[in-house]
């Protein structure tokens, strides 16, 4: 009992005695300046004003170097007494004094921040590589609020709980550890948050990467290798901070647009790194305003410690407004004992006398001379610099276990991080909340009950109504089936001029087991019924799957008796299907029915995937059993596709066993791992494939095909696609039935429901499909600035122009030939295009296509 006493007596003596300092800081004309950069020297701690100029530092007692930084201001360095409680402090920045150096800008010559940039930009791959690891304790605080919605959702949101201008708040602190070269490790150990999907417009892309690197969150940086190619520089003169002399440079991008900055930044000079930013940046018509504040945490060396982010944007009728601000604090730093040099960087531009020099004296056809040289604190040129640099990636590459690896993050919440209370983050908090963000909490607290009390009315409902439902037999539903167990229960309904109406069941029975995390069971049942056909079909599908993400082995068994379009690609959806026969009178899709027995070995390593599959089935021709359509009947056609090749592509019913193998092969792919999961980089190597396919009994026949596909980024935002496939059938026999042919992805809809890279837009589905050899080639280019694009306000709306080409090279084709001009991420995700088709070079057809954009993975 006298421990717990002497405890509670040790807890309230060190909060009653508790101090530090607090107080507001302003400018000259008393404005709050908010977002304000506190550092204390002593303990390499710090953290930032709130939106209105507020601070709050925990001190014990004692005498403290303090220094407030503001972009625009003076940094102010005081010494503060601290004593019992809180030291109260008031600060009035004054406005930074910028003085132009000699170097003065003359008609015809070179602005002086080209020779500043161009050094920056040198050493920037240094920057990266000089800290070897460090840790840190970040406190990241985001508030939104929505500040418009369509008018028919409004009343939606209220009853959720969304009012108009109702501010959201998220708060986390978590202790950060990086080390060289890509490993970043992150815990959560303490979070609080008013609003889901808060986070949606978070910038921790900002936050978690480095203006040093050439590419920031897919934009440019003004310190990339490339930058002079995307912005232009301007010297703004240069000011004195805390004994170091810092340039000021503004950064224009030669054309506007999406993922370029615009702004200011600061550099210090003879170290060439960065001593603060503030530049506005565009994400598919989202604005983000940016500021970042370094400090010299070790002598010089300068390292983040606030960052400061302005989001605003408009998103399907939805306008928000959101402010992120995260301070860096308790560094401990290890630098790079390889790297722990002090060295002159030479501009060869500027200095071309000694940069010659230097290059004649032979040292930069030794990376050792120098390195030598850098070790001895003597002169280099950028391009010396830039050759040792490469080698030591080189080296530390080759001798690394995950040479593939961009990115190996881990990220872990405590499991009481959100379990604290208001008491708790008072105490917590290095940043006070500002008077609107305290009824932001308030008045999710009270909104808090209600939803608790609701939820609890709702998990009585749900038990008493638990369990299946008459409604389920035509909506579906899915019911728990034990631990790690359950049913998944769907519905299809269609039409097409074969079954006439149908419904398709489909069951699922899932199962993933407890000892291993990466292995699981999928039993799939299917039903399917035509009322006008009169028959039933159903299959049986099993699927196990076990192994990591990136080594995955799956096989999948499926028997019984069922549909299947001519392609099995299916070059049209069903539903598509259903539409266009009911109400144009166009019933393209073409079945056939099957009994099969089909096995599958899909295998995937980091770069290789094989997937092997044998087929036994009897296969019988359907014939049309209605003319059923809203519209027009006289377009409905029979169910034997139309075919250059066969006069008739009816068939008698026949017994086949088809066996294939296929092998992808990636050469160059590079990985992330998240959580000790390794995932691969999309589009960061080249896809080149071989498929062996042979078919015997009633048909009897061999197809090899190789194919090469990539995408890949031209500049910012300028994306191409290319895709080539070559293959035909060796031996003496060839396939006898349609259904084995080569098929090319057609259409005939105004709609894309397949890959809009390797798709024809006006092919018709079967009519070139071929049982000899064939070439195919896709190539789309999207621009960042073409036509309409040239104007800012639908350039920065994220909207994208391009241009596409499809050919086609069999014996029947003709050079079938498409041209496309399209519109892409029209509302972010519809593209729209215009296309033209050619055959031996003459016109044949036109038409409008709309589809899902391209490149959706990359933008988003």
């Amino acid at each position: 009992m006298k421990v717990i006493l002497s405890a509670l007596f040790l807890l309230i003596t060190l909060q009653t005695f508790g101090g530090g300092i607090s107080g507001t800081v302003r400018n000259a004309n008393n404005e709050p300046l908010g977002f304000t950069t506190i550092f204390v020297r002593e303990i390499n701690n710090g953290t930032t004003s709130n939106a209105d100029g507020e601070f709050k530092i925990d001190l014990p007692a004692g005498v403290y170097t303090v220094s407030f930084q503001y972009m625009g201001y003076k940094t102010l360095t005081r010494q503060i007494e601290v004593g019992e409680g809180f030291t109260e402090v008031s600060v009035k920045l004054e406005p930074q004094v910028i003085v132009l150096q000699d170097v003065r800008i003359v008609a015809g010559k070179e602005d002086p921040a080209y020779t500043i940039m161009r050094k920056a930009i040198a050493k920037a791959k240094y920057h990266t590589q000089y800290i070897d690891k460090y840790s840190a304790r970040v406190y990241i605080k985001g508030t939104g609020k929505l500040t418009d919605a369509p008018f028919f959702m409004k009343g939606t949101l209220k009853k959720e709980g969304v009012e108009i201008d109702q501010v959201f708040i998220t708060e986390s602190i978590s202790e950060i550890e990086y080390e060289r070269p890509h490993t970043v490790r992150e815990k959560v150990i303490s979070m609080r948050t008013t609003g889901e999907g808060i986070e949606n417009g978070s910038p921790n892309a900002y936050i978690n990467g480095s203006f040093y690197n050439p590419e920031l969150a897919n934009s440019v940086s003004p310190l990339s290798p490339k930058a002079f190619s995307y912005y232009r520089f301007e010297y703004l003169g240069t000011f004195d901070d805390q004994g170091y002399e810092v340039s000021r440079i503004r950064v224009k991008p030669r054309s506007r647009g999406d993922n370029v900055f615009d702004g200011t930044i600061n550099i210090v000079e003879d170290l060439w790194s960065i001593h603060s930013l503030e530049v506005d940046v565009t994400k598919l018509g989202i604005n983000f305003h940016i500021r970042q504040v370094f400090s010299p945490i070790l002598e010089n060396v300068w390292m983040p410690v606030t960052h400061n982010y302005g989001v605003t944007g408009k998103v399907f009728g939805f306008e928000f407004v959101g402010n992120y601000m995260a301070s860096v604090s308790d560094y401990v730093v290890t630098l790079n004992p390889d790297l722990e040099m002090e060295f002159t960087v030479i501009d060869e531009k500027v200095e071309e006398e000694l940069a010659e020099k230097l290059e004649d004296s032979g040292v930069d056809k030794s990376v050792k001379d120098i390195q030598e040289k850098l070790q001895d604190g003597q002169e280099v040129t950028r391009k010396q610099l830039r050759k040792v640099l490469r080698e030591y990636e080189k080296i530390e590459r080759q001798e690394s276990d995950e040479p593939d690896v961009i990115i190996n993050r881990s990220f872990s919440v405590d499991s009481l991080a959100s379990k604290h209370d208001s008491t708790y983050w008072a105490g917590m908090r290095p940043v006070p909340l500002t008077k609107e963000e305290i009824k932001g909490y308030e008045k999710t607290d009270s909104l808090a009950i209600v939803q608790k009390e609701m939820e609890e009315g709702d998990t009585l409902r749900r038990k008493y109504h638990s369990g299946f439902k008459p409604q389920d037999l035509l909506l579906g539903n899915s019911y728990p089936a034990g631990k790690g167990r359950f049913i998944l229960y769907t519905i299809y309904p269609n039409y097409n001029t074969v079954d006439g109406f149908n419904l398709r069941y489909r069951f699922a029975w899932y199962r993933n087991f407890d000892n291993d995390a990466n292995s699981w069971l999928r039993i799939r049942p299917y039903i399917r019924y035509g009322f006008s056909r009169e028959a039933w079909n159903g299959k049986l599908e099993t699927e196990f799957g076990f192994g990591p993400r990136n080594k995955r082995n799956d096989f999948k068994l499926t028997a019984g008796r069922y549909v299947e379009q001519f392609n099995e690609a299916e070059p049209i959806h069903p539903l598509m299907n259903t539409f266009f026969s009911l109400v144009v009178g166009e019933n393209y899709m073409k079945i056939y029915e099957k009994d099969f027995v089909d096995l599958e070995f899909r295998k995937r390593t980091e770069k290789i995937g094989v997937v092997l599959n044998g087929e036994v089935a009897r296969r019988r021709f359907l014939e049309n059993t209605t003319d059923y359509s809203f519209g027009e009947t006289g377009d409905l056609t029979s169910n034997a596709p139309d075919n250059e090749v066969l006069e008739d592509t009816r068939f008698e019913e026949h017994d086949v066993a088809i066996i294939s193998g296929r092998v992808d092969y990636y050469p160059w792919l590079k990985y992330r791992i998240y959580n000790g999961v390794k995932r691969s980089i999309n589009g960061s190597s080249p896809k080149l494939s071989l498929l062996v396919r042979s078919g015997f009994g009633d048909t009897r026949f061999n197809q090899l095909e190789a194919g090469f596909s990539h995408n890949f980024k031209i500049g910012i935002q300028g994306f191409a696609d290319v895709a080539v496939s070559a293959g035909f059938f060796p031996g003496s026999e060839e396939p006898s039935y349609l259904i084995d042919f080569k098929h090319f992805a057609g259409n005939r809809t105004p709609f894309i429901t397949s890959d809009p890279v390797k798709s024809f837009r006006l092919l018709p589905y079967y009519q070139y499909s071929v049982n000899s050899e064939y070439f195919t080639g896709h190539l789309q280019y999207q621009f960042r600035k073409f036509l309409l694009t040239r104007i800012p306000i639908v350039r920065l709306s994220g909207i994208r122009e391009g241009f596409f080409t499809n050919y086609l090279y069999n014996q029947v084709s003709d050079h079938y030939t498409e041209l496309g001009y399209g519109i892409n991420y029209i509302f972010r995700v519809i593209r729209i295009e215009a296309v033209t088709s050619f055959q031996n070079g003459k016109y044949q057809d036109f038409g409008v296509r709309i589809g899902i954009a391209t490149n959706l993975d990359d933008i988003f």
